[in-house]
């Protein structure tokens, strides 16, 4: 485990990993007989990592969600789809480059793939805005979804956002318009949608690109309102509460199947996406292929009213003593 990227909750988890190091160092330089010894520690690591993974907070995944090794949505694009090509522009004003779109094939079905990108270095975040999208990239999203309906082609997409850029170029191109207009008319297009929340689910940043008939949420990512430091910051104006915040806003995986907003939690290898990118991949593609042929069954006339209802039934709200479903 390279200490660099080591989360604190994984301390540990490092600490015996270099012990074993040392051991199989000392194991190749000297005539003693270390196997027992290493398998003991080999185990003990195992029993940690169970012990450690399976019991995570809310802000923990949240933390696992921003892992600098995560993968990407290109990682799982290229891993997932066959014959990409990236599809550019929003025919008003730029191509956002933090809102990689294009048309793929999934086991020999089109379909138009929208993705938000973020990039690992620093040179690649400056590209992809720290993925954080523009209004352009919200309308090319749109664009491309209609484009998507006009030739019956399925919808994937892909979110990974802190949220939408709030500088103030971005607010000057209404980005707050740009969203609202995709969430009235991804509602209405009468193709099937799916999205997977693959890292960071930032507020209405993540909900431009996800109003979608089946909501699929990897272990640990996460998907709010507001960040756990901003919630702290309002709630008890100091940001070192963000653990607490994200306990507050329930925003883990789980929670979110809970209250409906995520239709199904895909497993990730033990420690997160990023030991293992294939397997990872290999999860997600499954759960596409398996949700996308019971979406393929329905009338696409009837999809916008389903998806409509689906929404409408998200949330509680109370009227004296007495709580209410949303719908």
């Amino acid at each position: 485990m390279d200490q660099k990227f080591t989360l604190d909750f994984e301390r540990p988890i490092h600490d015996l990993s270099n012990q074993l190091e040392i051991l199989n160092e000392r194991a190749s330089i000297s005539d003693v007989d270390f196997s027992e010894e290493i398998a003991s520690l080999k185990k003990k690591i195992e029993e940690t990592k169970r012990r450690i993974y399976t019991n995570l907070t809310d802000w923990q995944k949240v933390q696992l969600a921003r892992h600098p090794l995560r993968p990407y949505s290109s990682d799982y694009v290229s891993r997932i789809f066959t014959n990409f090509q990236e599809l550019h522009g929003d025919r008003l004003y730029a191509d956002d480059q933090a809102m990689v779109c294009g048309i793929g094939e999934l086991g020999g079905q089109a379909v138009m793939i929208i993705t938000q990108q973020k990039g690992r270095t620093v040179k690649e975040n400056v590209l992809r805005n720290f993925g954080m999208q523009n209004p352009e990239g919200y309308r090319k999203a749109l664009r491309l979804m209609k484009l998507a309906e006009r030739f019956n082609m399925p919808i994937v997409t892909f979110v990974d956002t802190p949220g939408a850029f709030p500088g103030v170029e971005s607010e000057e191109r209404h980005v707050a318009e740009a969203i609202a207009v995709n969430l009235r008319d991804i509602m209405l297009i009468k193709t099937p949608i799916i999205s997977v929340f693959i890292g960071e689910g930032g507020s209405g940043g993540a909900l431009g690109i996800a109003i979608a008939d089946r909501i699929l949420v990897l272990e640990n990512a996460y998907y709010s309102v507001i960040s756990p430091e901003g919630c702290a910051a309002i709630l008890w104006e100091n940001k070192a509460k963000a653990p607490e915040a994200a306990k507050a806003l329930r925003l883990s995986p789980q929670n979110l199947l809970k209250f409906n907003v995520a239709d199904e939690i895909i497993y990730e290898p033990l420690g997160g996406a990023h030991n293992d990118y294939d397997f990872t991949a290999n999860a997600i593609k499954v759960a596409l292929a398996k949700n996308l042929e019971n979406l393929l069954k329905i009338d696409r006339e009837d999809l916008p009213n389903l998806r409509y209802e689906k929404f409408r039934r998200l949330g509680i709200f109370e009227i004296g003593k007495q709580a209410t479903s949303a719908s």
